[in-house]
């Protein structure tokens, strides 16, 4: 088991000497070292779910099938975890103390992260209810004093007098591990996004077909177990609420659904139980013809020619049982496709229904009445109106200020155009300067200012040249 363990995670990230104190009775750093204890307890946490969900338990308990989210704890799961050169670790025992005395402190059931399997398939509480909160205060105010009184009398041990065999007696049993079973419950619902099968006949089947559905793609290293899938079907059903079981029917209940089984619902599960088993017999018949065909050809081969038509007489008498088969699996599919059409509608009218009673009830409100509606449209149109007023005013009294200051807006315009103009000219003579260098002359490095009809260039800068005669 060594070489199985050395390739978990949790122990491909620990070193021997690190392995080796996980290994000791870890129990007696609760109060010495809170920090390392409860670090200790995170790893034997990860590792057991690790265990647990890749089937390994099973050399512990002997069984025939292993289950992929239940922690069978019993003193032979130490020896699941002996590991060469280490040994098999002293304080799982502790680690695991999911004791049924009422005020005793649990580690790894403080966080819900292992449950016990009875309380977990009979409890009507979900396991996320904050209801323990106040009872787990009351144990610690009023709890340890008791527990220490009666362990100055003896009546019972302290948590570190038990010694190993009765440890091992109180914690033997069955733990669902939460976390597994979250992951499990994820898988369904992603598979069933992926099918994308949300008709009334796709979410309802019974305990069998859930099964067969399921089992075998929640986990990554085998399929669950019967009693895994009963762990999975209650938390789907009272902790996620997306199913109600009503005996050995499962029902998916997302949308308008009803969130019970009703009658109708057990007649489109029978009708789609027939439909998947006359299925199972066509693929059947299926295999029978083609091995037939298989032998006929051998036989053949053998020249055993009696024997080969005798196989072909019972691919005929197959192929006649196939036809018919087909025929009523084709009435039973339409017929299942009708009744689930129709189960549809039913739930669409009362969508309809829900709707237009809440489209009443909304135009029910006062504010909706037609004297309240036409009292507030005037009422905005008037103020509208006083808006449009308070605009004008000012944009009025804005003109009149600007006559008052002896602003002239015909001045305004004319050096407006004049700024424009200049700006025109300017880009005119850059353009030409441009042109004048791209014909390999010697630009002016200033333009010509107009002074007047009399006045000359301004002085350029710079070497000029001057055409050879």
């Amino acid at each position: 088991m060594s070489s199985s363990l050395s390739t978990l995670p949790t122990y491909t990230e620990t070193s021997k000497s690190r392995l080796q104190a996980l290994y000791s009775d870890i129990s007696r750093q609760k109060h010495s070292n809170p920090t390392s204890f409860h670090a200790n307890v995170d790893w034997w946490k990860r590792t057991l779910q690790a265990l647990v969900s890749r089937g390994w338990q099973a050399r512990a308990t002997e069984a025939t099938e292993t289950n992929k989210l239940i922690l069978s704890a019993g003193r032979g799961l130490s020896e699941t975890f002996r590991f060469e050169g280490v040994g098999k670790p002293l304080g799982l025992g502790a680690i695991i103390d999911l004791t049924s005395i009422p005020l005793a402190k649990a580690e790894l059931r403080s966080t819900n992260s292992l449950i016990p399997l009875f309380q977990f398939l009979n409890g009507t509480q979900s396991v996320y209810d904050p209801g323990w909160l106040p009872y787990r205060i009351a144990s610690f105010v009023v709890g340890k004093p008791l527990w220490w009184a009666l362990e100055q009398l003896e009546i019972v041990k302290a948590e570190d007098a038990y010694t190993e065999t009765e440890l091992w007696q109180r914690v033997t049993g069955d733990y669902a591990v939460l976390e597994l079973v979250e992951g499990a419950a994820d898988a369904v619902m992603r598979a069933r996004e992926a099918e994308g099968g949300f008709g009334v006949a796709d979410g309802l089947y019974d305990f069998e077909g859930f099964k067969a559905a399921f089992s075998t793609k929640v986990n990554a290293y085998g399929p669950l177990t019967d009693l895994d899938v009963r762990v999975l079907v209650k938390f789907l059903q009272r902790d996620r609420k997306v199913v109600v079981v009503d005996k050995e029917i499962i029902k998916f209940v997302e949308g308008a659904h009803e969130r019970e089984v009703t009658a109708v619902d057990r007649s489109i599960l029978e009708l789609k139980s027939a439909v998947q088993k006359l299925h199972a017999q066509v693929d059947d018949i299926q295999r029978k013809m083609d091995g037939c065909t298989k032998k006929a050809s051998a036989s053949l081969l053998q020249k055993r020619k009696p024997l080969a038509l005798s196989y072909l007489r019972s691919k005929k008498q197959l192929e006649d049982l196939l036809t018919k088969r087909l025929g009523s699996l084709g009435i039973l599919e339409s017929t299942l496709i009708q009744v689930e059409g129709a189960a549809g509608d039913v739930e669409l009218m009362k969508s309809y229904e829900s709707s237009t009673a809440t489209l009443r009830m909304i135009l029910g409100h006062p504010s909706l009445q037609r004297g309240k509606v036409e009292e507030t449209m005037d009422a905005m149109a008037s103020a509208s109106a006083d808006a449009r007023d308070v605009e004008d005013a000012i944009k009025i009294g804005g003109e009149s200020a600007a006559a008052e200051a002896g602003i002239d807006d015909s001045e305004l315009e004319a050096e407006l155009q004049a700024l424009i103009k200049n700006s025109e000219g300017e880009r005119e003579a850059a353009e030409a300067i441009e042109r004048l260098k791209g014909d390999g002359m010697n630009a002016p490095t200033s333009v010509p200012v107009d002074e007047g009809p009399d006045e000359g260039w301004e002085v350029m800068e710079g070497p000029t040249e001057v055409a050879e005669t």
